[in-house]
C-alpha cells in the first residue's frame, strides 16, 4: 500500500490551550503535537460521520442489567436477533448474582447502529448502557 503524503499547515491557538495540548502530548506519549492533533481530528471525524449516519461504522454497545428482571433477557435477545446482520459478536459476563454485563460488537450504517443501541438501552431493566463508535478503518490511511 502506498503511503499517504503529509500535508503541512499551521494552527494558531491561545497560549493556554497550546500548553494544555503539550500536556496531552506528554501524558498520552505522542511523539509530537502533529500526532496528537491528527488523532484528535480522526476522533472528531469518526463522531461526525456517525452523526451523519450514512457511512459504515463499527463499535460496541455495552449494557449492564439485572438478569432477574422478568422478560428482560427475552426482550434483549429478541432485539439482538432482529438485528443479527449488524451484531457480529456478543460477550456476556456475570458481574455478581444479579448483574450482568453484555457487550455487543456492531458493524453497519451509523443510523442503524444508533437505532439498535437506543432500543437496547431503553429496555426496562437496563441499568446502564453506552454506544461507543469507531471507524472500520476504511476512512483513514495509517
Amino acid at each position: 500500500m502506498k503511503a499517504e503524503r503529509l500535508c503541512r499547515f499551521s494552527i494558531s491557538m491561545p497560549a493556554a490551550l497550546a500548553r494544555q495540548l503539550d500536556e496531552l502530548v506528554r501524558a498520552k506519549g505522542y511523539a509530537n503535537r502533529s500526532q496528537a492533533v491528527a488523532d484528535l481530528a480522526r476522533n472528531s471525524l469518526v463522531e461526525y460521520h456517525q452523526e451523519l449516519g450514512d457511512r459504515e461504522t463499527a463499535g460496541t454497545i455495552t449494557l449492564v442489567y439485572d438478569h432477574h428482571k422478568p422478560h428482560l433477557q427475552a426482550a434483549l435477545t429478541g432485539i439482538q436477533h432482529d438485528h443479527h446482520d449488524v451484531i457480529i459478536s456478543t460477550m456476556h459476563v456475570h458481574l455478581d448474582h444479579h448483574n450482568c454485563l453484555e457487550v455487543l460488537v456492531v458493524r453497519g450504517q451509523g443510523h442503524v447502529i444508533r437505532k439498535i443501541a437506543d432500543e437496547l438501552l431503553a429496555a426496562k431493566g437496563v441499568k446502564h448502557g453506552r454506544l461507543t463508535i469507531t471507524t472500520t478503518g476504511h476512512d483513514f490511511e495509517s
